[in-house]
């Protein structure tokens, strides 16, 4: 067995050092025209960045902020691809927990508004959606709830979880881009989330009755 596992890392080693030497050699064989155009596409790229970098910030993207009615919470979702919203009450302790990391991560990753919602103000909504856990993180992309955080049970069932863990645990949505090595790490750390990834739906109804601590 150690023999055959020794053959293939030797295997594997031989053809990704394949894989660099034709990429050396490729790039060793590029002309002055070659080379412009690489150059000319990697600024057009950058450029593109730095436009919807942008329109993000335009949108709010960047900060996290407490929308004030439902009628805001509509407009925002008409105007976000991504949309990450805490139903929060003002006498919740662990509201002020994602408060925290929510503030970290909004300015991490402008790809997706930050906000929250007080449950007392905006009873039509929490009601369609069926929010009956404090705290309750909706996860939107494009118009669509895509999954629920309810409560702290899918973080560990802990007060102190890291903004690493909600962070990867988010990103499982797809409401946040993280690379795939970041959200395996997340995996191995906290499992009791793994499972709980609901199907696609609207912003018209929540499908979990998940029992959890206010």
């Amino acid at each position: 067995m150690e023999t055959i596992i020794q053959q293939k890392v030797i295997e594997v080693a031989n053809t990704v050092e394949k894989q660099l030497d034709a990429e050396l050699e490729r790039l060793d064989n590029l002309d002055i025209n070659d080379i412009e155009k690489l150059r000319e596409n990697r600024l057009q790229e950058l450029k593109k960045l730095q436009k919807q970098k942008q329109d993000w910030l335009s949108l709010g993207h960047g900060e996290y902020t407490e929308i004030p009615d439902e009628k805001e919470f509509f407009e925002i979702s008409k105007k976000s691809q991504n949309i990450v919203c805490l139903f929060y009450k003002d006498d919740s302790p662990r509201c002020k927990i994602v408060d925290h990391h929510f503030k970290i991560l909004a300015n991490k990753h402008l790809e997706a508004k930050f906000c929250k919602l007080n449950v007392e103000r905006c009873p039509f909504l929490t009601e369609r959606l069926r929010i009956k856990i404090i705290p309750t993180i909706a996860l939107i992309v494009n118009g669509k709830t895509k999954d629920y955080i309810v409560g702290f049970t899918q973080l560990g069932n802990c007060d102190d979880f890291s903004t690493e863990i909600l962070e990867g645990r988010i990103a499982q949505s797809g409401a946040i881009n993280c690379n795939d090595d970041f959200i395996h790490s997340s995996n191995n750390t906290k499992k009791p989330w793994l499972s709980h990834i609901v199907k696609s739906k609207t912003i018209k109804g929540h499908e979990s009755d998940d029992s959890d601590d206010d």
